[in-house]
């Protein structure tokens, strides 16, 4: 729950209806989207050929179970993913979210080496700083202290190496040597464990929640793909927030030069019409589980016809109004006038991002990097005064330690108009400042 400074609950305004890239609550106060919700409103909200293709299809059927009837909505929707997402990945499992979808992730990992003779790779390594879902699997290579504590005497076992940001580096590693640092790391763990014990490496191209859309340095995918490569270790990119083109790529990791073995996206691909979310694996994981009859994961509701048909409607119109390559394009621009609008504000230490996903760091001391106190409750200080402003954005705390540390993330829709843009950032600015100055007088 979302707890005020004070410690008590926040008041959540009562939603009543959404129309592009704005929300109104049941008072009418209008709230621009500038972050999608959590990077999800891709096409932002009511869409008038979205909601007709859901219409449509809930007139024919809602669900059709996925063991006694193929669709079309399923198999249109797996083409379109597969040529967007490039070649290699033509196989998937449709989940209804990103939890789900990395869960899946790690079920096919295992069950390709089981498949393959190699039962004992059972590990897996992940990175600090890093949110990979809510599920017992993907709260275990996650790293979100105060997410965790509840559970952590029933987590699997992972590795968990330094997070990968050139703005607060490993202990002793300087910004330009980021990339090969990390990338040893985890080649040394991988040594450690014995490679024949690791079943795969999971991380997030540009960490979302946890870290505050932080891009890994270039020449790390690279580096990590080819210590996979070596060890015959598995990559598992967690697309769920910066993939389906919210980096100016369809696949964040294009940017990169790099494809992974596994993938989990979600967010950006049904754009929260109706849960969806899915696991590609690539071709050379499916020539071996397809000699085992395919991965043994998915649930009542995987590829729930519904669901693929509003996520079907969505990537045809983000494909047809060419948006990934309009984010790719605007996304300079957009974090050019951030970094404009905030030069003067020197406790927004770093921002950072890729695409129309662009976090800001704040920090109690700019020249020592020293993050605000967790009691101060910053990133909920911005929070509220953007709500106050009418600006949704998307704060998060701990990602400095996994207690300290304030970061507050701008994903607008990918159809969002430049004057929609403009009034993001102009919101943006006043509610940080607001939020600062709240800070120095209490």
């Amino acid at each position: 729950m979302w707890r005020a400074t004070d410690g008590q609950p926040l008041v959540l305004p009562k939603i009543a209806y959404g129309r592009g890239s704005r929300l109104y609550d049941v008072t009418g106060k209008e709230y621009i989207d500038g972050s999608g919700g959590p990077a999800v409103y891709c096409l932002g909200h009511a869409h008038p050929e979205v909601n007709d293709a859901i219409k449509r299809q809930l007139d024919a059927v809602a669900h059709a179970y996925r063991y006694n009837f193929a669709s079309d909505p399923m198999d249109d929707l797996t083409e379109l993913v597969a040529r967007r997402s490039g070649p290699g990945f033509n196989r998937m499992i449709f989940t209804t979210g990103g939890s789900e979808a990395v869960e899946s992730a790690l079920k096919v990992a295992l069950h390709y080496h089981y498949a393959a003779g190699a039962p004992t790779r059972q590990r897996f390594i992940a990175r600090e700083r890093a949110w990979h879902g809510n599920t017992l699997g993907a709260l275990s290579v996650s790293h979100f202290k105060e997410r965790r504590a509840p559970y952590e005497g029933a987590l699997i076992p992972a590795s968990h190496l330094s997070a990968v940001n050139r703005y607060r580096p490993p202990r002793g590693v300087v910004a330009d040597d980021v990339a090969a640092a990390c990338a040893d790391e985890l080649e040394r763990e991988i040594v450690r464990l014995g490679a024949e014990n690791v079943a795969g490496f999971v991380f997030e191209p540009v960490v979302g929640a946890a870290g505050g859309a932080v891009p890994a340095p270039p020449g790390y995918a690279r580096m990590v793909r080819d210590i996979c490569d070596r060890h015959g270790v598995l990559m598992i990119a967690d697309e769920v927030m910066c993939g389906t083109g919210r980096c100016g790529t369809w696949r964040a990791l294009e940017h990169d030069g790099v494809t992974p073995d596994v993938m989990a996206v979600a967010k950006g691909l049904g754009g929260g019409y109706v849960p969806l979310g899915a696991t590609l694996y690539h071709d050379k994981v499916a020539a071996v589980l397809d000699g085992v009859g395919g991965p043994q994961t998915g649930h009542t509701f995987t590829g729930h016809t519904l669901a693929c048909a509003a996520g079907l409607a969505v990537q045809r119109i983000v494909e047809r109004d060419q948006l990934v390559e309009r984010v790719r394009a605007d996304g300079p621009g957009l974090m050019k006038t951030i970094e404009e609008r905030f030069a003067d504000v020197d406790r927004v230490g770093d921002i950072r991002g890729r695409g129309f996903f662009v976090g800001l760091e704040l920090v109690a001391d700019p020249a020592t990097k020293q993050p605000f106190p967790a009691a101060d409750g910053v990133h909920l200080r911005v929070r509220r005064q953007a709500l106050d402003n009418g600006l949704i954005c998307y704060p998060s705390g701990g990602n400095v330690d996994g207690v300290n540390g304030d970061t507050v993330i701008i994903a607008p829709p990918f159809n969002a108009t430049d004057a929609e843009i403009d009034e993001i950032v102009d919101k943006l600015d006043r509610s940080v400042r607001a939020a600062l100055a709240d800070v120095d007088v209490t």
